[in-house]
């Protein structure tokens, strides 16, 4: 196998998210392979970004169900704390009127 020139050594090309995220949409209404066709990509290439689309994705809905899970927890705990408040209150109360 003979080796490339550096001159002749291809740069790689970044695309923004929204050009991946149009291409995956294009992709889930054509099919991944015409919609490669059609963008000068590899199928490859969109399955892999569709791979990683769907783990942020993962990741979003875990990180909103944690932050479901602490609100409901704060809230819980807010109710406690008042209601333990109220028990010392009413501790002290009966504490007076029995001496």
């Amino acid at each position: 196998m003979a080796r490339q020139p550096a001159s002749m050594k291809k740069t790689r090309t970044r695309y923004s998210q929204d050009y991946k995220a149009e291409a995956l949409a294009l992709a889930d209404r054509v099919g991944i392979s015409a919609a490669a066709r059609e963008l000068g990509l590899q199928p490859s290439q969109l399955y892999q970004w569709r791979t990683k689309a769907q783990q942020r994705q993962s990741t979003s809905e875990r990180e909103q169900a944690l932050a479901d899970e602490n609100a409901r927890l704060k809230r819980q705990l807010a109710e406690k704390s008042e209601e333990l408040e109220i028990a010392k209150k009413a501790a002290v109360y009966f504490a007076k009127s029995l001496k």
